[in-house]
């Protein structure tokens, strides 16, 4: 339960002593969290003070969902635009195969022609997987396509299970049991999405339900992987936040008391509440290896974790780039606008038309004397996009030069001024 501690100004969770046994809780009607998801009202954080130290996972990998969750949320790309994405999910990726998978939907004709035409590159990196419902009918159409891993909607919240599936808990943990032995018998690599986690009873089901997955992958010999779906993005990272929502403590449950390998552990995020770029990175750093997103960040709603973020934060983090090409994350950027008639922000980061772009006189005037005071990293050197200055009335005449420059190419021994008097006329103009 979460109660207000006028002490600590926050609201604080506290544990009953059923919060943490690991063992099926199996109720007559869903446990809507209402005191963290009142619906009428913001959603609450509440904290347990608990504080957990990092234990970043051994390797940090990224896996898309670009042609599956991202193609949700926009006119669906044609076999043609799906088969020149993959080449440049290949290329961001590297040699040492950074962007480790890339999952695609089975259904229809067009789904498979994607699938046989990506897999046909013979590419090493991304590997490619499916997904599917967790209905046995739905392996057919993977064995079709000759694909050996696929993720299967395995939804956890009451949310879902009572709500939308119109089942309890025990019958949805049967369930998926039965649909994942089911899929190992056919030669498949299950993963299994947990949908929803961060509204989900984490020791009443999800960590059960991933213990008896750990059970099934000793007898079988087969992984089993498990991927964390932050479906609504409730996740934060909140030092001493609580479950369901605190992405440490939900990385770190899954490991140290479900005993699921960090190597099969995915984090999947959503952007609603402007964290799903923190919230993937703070999975890395708990343990997880592997971060599923989208080119872009393009998906339902507000979208999903950004996958030309995650290169950078991993060169940041690992301190070099594994071999990874950023100037194809301009590529990327250009294609789709150029090509798909998508419409990037100017303001989005690392790719928008303005994000290295200075308008303020004061910054353009530090711009001038060394573009480093006021630009992130070389982006002439690592994106191919060299900084720019934006011309408005707040842009001083220190703006107008460099702007002049810019354009212009002037050679260094030509370059204007600001002092120029020409330089102050142009500005009365532009300011009038």
């Amino acid at each position: 339960m979460a109660s207000w501690d006028p002490k600590r100004g926050v609201l604080y969770h506290e544990y009953n002593k059923f919060s943490k046994v690991r063992s099926l809780r199996e109720l007559e009607n869903p446990n809507l969290l209402r005191n963290i998801f009142p619906y009428t009202e913001v959603p609450k954080v509440d904290f347990d003070f608990a504080i957990l130290p990092i234990n970043p996972a051994r390797n940090f990998l990224i896996t898309d969902t670009t042609f599956r969750d991202g193609q949700q949320a926009r006119p669906p790309f044609t076999v043609e635009q799906v088969s020149t994405l993959f080449d440049f999910l290949h290329k961001l990726s590297g040699p040492r195969g950074i962007i480790r998978q890339s999952e695609f939907f089975v259904y229809t004709k067009k789904d498979r022609e994607c699938v046989e035409i990506c897999r046909s590159k013979g590419y090493q990196y991304p590997v490619v997987t499916g997904w599917i419902r967790a209905q046995k009918k739905d392996l057919a159409s993977i064995r079709a396509v000759g694909l050996t891993e696929t993720g299967i909607l395995t939804s956890v919240s009451d949310y879902h299970i009572f709500l939308k599936m119109g089942l309890d808990r025990r019958k949805a943990m049967d369930k998926y049991l039965d649909m994942v032995r089911a899929t190992l018998e056919k030669g498949i690599v299950p993963r299994c999405h947990f949908e929803d986690i961060t509204r989900a009873d984490i020791y009443g089901f999800c960590v059960p339900l991933a213990q008896n997955l750990m059970e099934i992958r000793e007898e079988s010999g087969t992984d089993i992987k498990i991927r964390l779906c932050d479906t609504m993005g409730f996740g934060v990272t909140y030092p001493g936040a609580a479950l369901p929502r605190s992405v440490p403590k939900l990385i770190r449950a899954m490991i140290d008391d479900a005993n699921v390998p960090e190597d099969l552990l995915e984090w999947h995020g959503h952007n609603d509440f402007h964290k799903g770029l923190t919230n993937a990175v703070c999975a890395w750093l708990y343990g997880c290896s592997g971060v599923n997103g989208t080119l872009l960040g393009i998906g339902e709603r507000t979208g999903n974790t950004p996958i030309e973020a995650l290169i950078i934060e991993y060169m940041s983090l690992r301190g070099h780039p594994d071999g990874m090409d950023t100037l194809a994350i301009t590529e990327v950027g250009n294609y789709f606008e150029q090509e798909l008639g998508h419409q990037i922000p100017d303001n989005y980061p690392l790719l928008g038309k303005a994000f290295n772009a200075t308008s303020a006189g004061i910054h353009v005037d530090g711009a001038l004397k060394n573009e480093e005071i006021y630009n992130i990293f070389d982006t002439t050197k690592i994106l191919g996009r060299p900084p720019v200055v934006n011309i408005t009335d707040k842009s001083g005449m220190a703006g107008i030069a460099h702007w002049i420059n810019s354009m212009t190419e002037l050679p260094k021994d030509e370059k204007v001024e600001k002092s120029h008097p020409a330089i102050a006329k142009v500005y009365d103009i532009i300011t009038e």
